[in-house]
């Protein structure tokens, strides 16, 4: 049986460091992957970058707080788990609307 990455990228309209932590976060949980570190930067001004190393793989985030948006990039080797983070992801931002 070959290696399978799952990839997924999207961009969504949330800045806050604090709150992007918080919710991707419990997103990450509730899909059921695990945590195993977390690294953020913040940058001088603007801007905000972070990763949680999973051991599926990876979560990286981007802030462009200047356009209001976010860049998130998720890479995982199950296949449910990254789907299931898709839907969760999905209805927080319901939640704004």
């Amino acid at each position: 049986m070959s290696p399978n990455i799952y990839n997924y990228t999207d961009w969504i309209g949330e800045v806050n460091p604090k709150v992007l932590c918080e919710n991707l976060t419990g997103i990450l949980e509730k899909s059921g992957y695990t945590i195993v570190n977390f690294i953020d930067y913040h940058f001088t001004g603007t801007g905000y970058t972070c990763v949680w190393l999973l051991a599926q793989s990876h979560l990286a985030v981007h802030t462009f707080p200047e356009d209001n948006k976010t860049y998130i990039e998720l890479s995982g080797c199950n296949e449910s788990m990254n789907n299931k983070f898709k839907i969760l992801l999905k209805e927080w931002f319901e939640t704004y609307e």
